[in-house]
């Protein structure tokens, strides 16, 4: 325990001085946001996939609700962040609060299937509604604006400014995760993962656990979404598009489901890489494939599993 406490100490230290170290290496700022932000992501899908058991390849279709209701708001309603923000994380959440109803008696393939169906349904919503969402161009025009507490003003138009901003909201919410976890909820869900057919004879209701589980997914991963449009000023399609939620579920398998953390450890590997070869090749995900296959094969748990193991 003390030694996993220590890690956590080193993971913080880390992440609150990555902007004066990242520079030196060769990134930048905004490319440190943006790790926090698609790392929250995959955090909040693998709520769902590696605590819970329930594979989706949907939630993309959050994300961007997320992100595009933010921008709308900002460019059409009121030019006010933290309504924009709220506004974005209530329209995700509750986009998946409905389509997890509509599929929560479905398993397996089948749940799979049905997640991607739905989140395609958005992203040929965004792409052809050219009038509001800007189509296949994407949602331009607004940006993230200070935040005006009455007593004082908060700028967060600076890359540095946001980026502690992002951090605070992924400290919230990783918080949030860890206590939901520790829950007997949490405790229920892991024991869902292990073995439904035995869950349900201890006579606990699955399928309300299992959409409660998916709409909370939905909310951290709608938080996420909210954060990235504020971050690019700008929404795309394909942050809704289905190939986006195989990201995040490539991050948490290269990381390991099975580790709190480990979604975060994959995001950093994915986007870095990313940012890294993209500028190289034109050819990067294949280089990224490569890193997912050998991480199946040699590493079942994923990078945070060998860590772990290394430790006992």
């Amino acid at each position: 325990m003390n030694i996993q406490k220590s890690y956590q100490w080193v993971l913080w230290i880390v992440l609150l001085s990555m902007p004066y170290w990242i520079t030196p290496l060769g990134g930048y700022t905004d490319l440190a946001t943006r790790l926090l932000v698609i790392g929250l992501a995959a955090m909040a899908t693998n709520l769902l996939i590696g605590h819970t058991g329930v594979m989706s390849f949907g939630h993309a279709a959050y994300f961007g609700l997320g992100a595009y209701a933010t921008g709308l708001i900002l460019k059409y309603v009121m030019p006010g962040t933290p309504a924009a923000f709220l506004v974005g994380i209530v329209v995700g959440t509750l986009g998946g609060m409905l389509i997890g109803y509509l599929i929560v008696r479905l398993r397996g393939i089948y749940f799979a299937l049905a997640t991607i169906a739905f989140g395609q349904v958005f992203y040929f919503i965004a792409f052809r509604w050219n009038s509001v969402t800007g189509g296949d161009n994407g949602l331009r025009g607004f940006q993230r604006l200070p935040i005006d507490l009455g007593f004082m003003k908060f700028d967060i138009t600076s890359s540095l400014a946001f980026y502690y901003v992002v951090l605070t909201v992924l400290a919230v919410c990783a918080y949030a995760m860890a206590t939901i976890l520790r829950s007997p909820f949490g405790h229920t869900l892991q024991a869902i993962r292990e073995n439904e057919r035995r869950a349900q004879f201890l006579s606990i209701p699955v399928n309300r656990h299992i959409w409660i589980a998916y709409t909370i997914s939905c909310f951290f991963v709608s938080v996420a979404g909210s954060l990235y449009a504020l971050l690019n000023n700008f929404a795309s399609p394909h942050d809704l598009y289905w190939t986006q939620s195989g990201d995040f579920v490539l991050m948490a398998v290269i990381g390991g489901m099975r580790s709190f953390w480990g979604p975060l450890l994959g995001a950093a590997i994915f986007v870095v890489a990313q940012d890294y070869l993209s500028g190289v090749t034109q050819d990067w995900m294949f280089f990224i494939g490569m890193i997912f296959v050998l991480v199946v094969l040699l590493l079942p748990r994923g990078i945070a599993g060998l860590i772990q193991r290394r430790t006992r």
